[in-house]
């Protein structure tokens, strides 16, 4: 398998880190680009001090994902998908921009979230054309 992009959807959690830095172990000395992905959710419902404070949120994941990367000197690409379902955005977001593997957690953030045991991973597990590494 000849891997030259590697798309790492991120939400913050312990799970969806140690996915960012298992990509960074496979790009080292490599031709490899890694790109971060954030889907943010906001329900029409929310006000917009909510609505701001999400994005806020997610553009500190992604933040702190750049500078993971560049510590490590891989070069790293970022997006935040706006109001989508997580795992459907993911898999049209890889296959639409021809990644080679998705290397992503398990699990979200979210203790509830938890009880579905990775319920967009498994969606992006049965749904990508394109090789799914999970990351406990």
């Amino acid at each position: 398998m000849n891997v030259k992009k590697i798309l790492v959807p991120l939400d913050g959690s312990n799970c969806s880190k140690r996915a960012l830095n298992l990509a960074i172990s496979l790009a080292k000395n490599k031709d490899i680009t890694i790109s971060g992905i954030n889907v943010l959710k906001i329900p029409m419902v929310y006000t917009n001090k909510i609505k701001k404070q999400a994005k806020i949120f997610s553009e500190i994941i992604i933040d702190d994902a750049s500078e993971t990367a560049k510590r490590n000197e891989i070069p790293f690409k970022t997006r935040i998908i706006s109001n989508g379902y997580a795992g459907k955005e993911i898999v049209q977001y890889a296959e639409k921009n021809k990644f080679d593997l998705i290397i992503m957690g398990s699990r979200g953030p979210h203790p509830i979230a938890e009880m579905f045991l990775g319920s967009i991973a498994n969606y992006v597990v049965t749904k990508s054309k394109i090789p799914v590494m999970i990351v406990k």
